[in-house]
């Protein structure tokens, strides 16, 4: 034990005066995505918005902004690639003065371009016409996308190869199965992981498809400064060429001054309905693992409770639900509150957005859980040989079916009768179909039906959702 804990990384001392625990406690376990969500990136994508609507602008034939040479633009966008803590702070340093989020990075940048004398005269058009709700709307449109495509999907798609090898490896484990809580038709341990693994696969595709969109238009969405400076040129067109083919977003040409967040609200949503899946699967699992149907891999040195040694508790499931909670409660008050605004703009969504991280940061600690727990399983064959022994009433369903089929009088009533409430016994069962009128072959099926031989097609269904596992 000893030697165990003098492994143990330390802690540091800010990890443990976090007032958040993803900030804290289980730091190491969201920074994949600290790197889309924090401030600092929050900060590095405005600055690759500016640079690009600033590059974009020299292209456009603006007779005061000469075009910018390609040498330049990549320098310049090394502004944002090459974004570091150090630039975070001095950008912090001009907010200090501003009491402005967005005029504290257009200053910074400002600042920088004194370093490329050919760029001098270019200063006053960084941020040129636009509203800070043009360089955040792109910029959170840009965190999202890389938290969703490095963060998300990847934990996502970790969990559903597991549940895809559980429903192969599983397939054929039959498994006594609980409708109202009460035993039912038989079905295959890999069938209810494929279960889910099915409904998993259609919720990422769904966060996957959302297309997040974007506006750069002013101040109410109108180009008012816009044309007002340069009545000429095609605005609309321009920034579309920038929010699609420079950002990478879906260009939405109709907003007031904040573009509405109907595409935050959709990712959001459902992000929201794939965790409350998960939710379910947890409930699920701690339920088998209680009834003994799953055992846990033990690890080293690890404690289940602090007064019963024998425990191995399910934490990690318990873990899960715990902060797949936390993260829907958070991502449905941000779907429903981002998409109102009064009238052109108000400020209500600006405090908001800054827990975007949080909400899928409690969802990413969740899927870790779920990932660690679903590695630990092992189905365990001898308790779920005797949960399906000790229920024959199960097969009522198939004898009165096979009794419908030949004309037998009162099948259903006959099963009801006999099985309703009451224990039922492999002899009991057998008896009562020895005695039925029924052709041979088909008396003799159903003399060498049991429990766990009635699972109907769940091992071919649990084969086909872990097919490509």
């Amino acid at each position: 034990m000893n030697s165990a804990i003098s492994k143990a990384t330390s802690v540091a001392p800010a990890t443990l005066s976090a007032l958040s625990p993803l900030d804290g406690r289980y730091a190491a376990k969201v920074d994949a995505l600290r790197t889309h969500m924090s401030e600092s990136a929050l900060m590095r994508c405005r600055v690759q918005v500016e640079i690009e609507w600033l590059i974009a602008l020299s292209e456009a034939g603006l007779p005061e902004l000469a075009p910018i040479a390609m040498p330049l633009q990549q320098q310049l966008r090394a502004l944002a690639s090459g974004f570091t803590d150090q630039d975070a702070a001095a950008i912090k340093a001009f907010e200090r003065v501003t009491n402005h989020d967005v005029k504290a990075v257009e200053y910074w940048i400002k600042e920088r371009l004194t370093a490329w004398p050919e760029l001098a005269s270019s200063s006053e058009f960084v941020h040129f016409a636009c509203t800070s709700e043009d360089i955040n709307n792109t910029a959170h449109g840009l965190m999202l996308s890389g938290a969703r495509r490095e963060a998300l999907l990847p934990a996502m798609g970790a969990i559903l190869q597991r549940l895809k090898m559980l429903a192969r490896d599983l397939a054929d484990v039959p498994m006594l199965s609980r409708t109202h809580g009460q035993t039912a038709s038989p079905t295959t341990m890999g069938k209810e992981m494929g279960n889910v693994a099915a409904r998993l696969e259609r919720s990422i595709a769904r966060v996957e498809k959302v297309e997040l969109t974007a506006k750069m238009n002013g101040a109410v969405g109108n180009y008012n400064a816009h044309l007002a400076a340069y009545p000429d040129i095609d605005w609309e067109t321009l920034a579309r060429r920038v929010v699609e083919e420079r950002l990478g977003l879906r260009f939405n040409p109709f907003t007031i001054q904040i573009e509405p967040h109907d595409a935050m609200a959709e990712l959001f949503d459902a992000v929201a309905r794939l965790n409350t899946i998960l939710l379910d699967l947890n409930r699920d699992l701690w339920g088998y693992i209680s009834w003994g149907y799953f055992k846990q891999r033990t690890r080293e040195g690890e404690v289940g409770s602090s007064t019963m040694p024998h425990k191995v508790n399910p934490i990690d499931f318990e873990n899960s639900e715990g902060n797949l909670g936390l993260a829907n409660a958070l991502l449905r008050h941000l779907s429903d509150k981002l998409p109102v605004s009064r009238f052109q703009r108000d400020l209500t969504d600006s405090t908001v957005l800054r827990n975007m991280g949080v909400a899928l940061g409690y969802g990413l600690l969740a899927y870790d859980s779920l990932r660690r727990g679903l590695d630990k399983l092992e189905p365990n064959p001898s308790q779920l040989a005797a949960d399906l022994e000790t229920s024959w009433e199960v097969l009522a369903e198939p004898i009165q079916t096979v009794m419908r089929r030949y004309g037998l009088p009162k099948p259903y009533e006959q099963l009801k009768e006999l099985t309703r409430g009451k224990a039922i016994t492999r002899e009991l069962l057998q008896g009562f179909i020895a005695a039925l009128p029924l052709p041979a072959d088909e008396r003799a099926r159903l003399l060498a039906l049991t429990p766990a031989s009635y699972t109907g097609k769940a091992a071919e269904l649990a084969r086909r959702a872990g097919a490509d596992a």
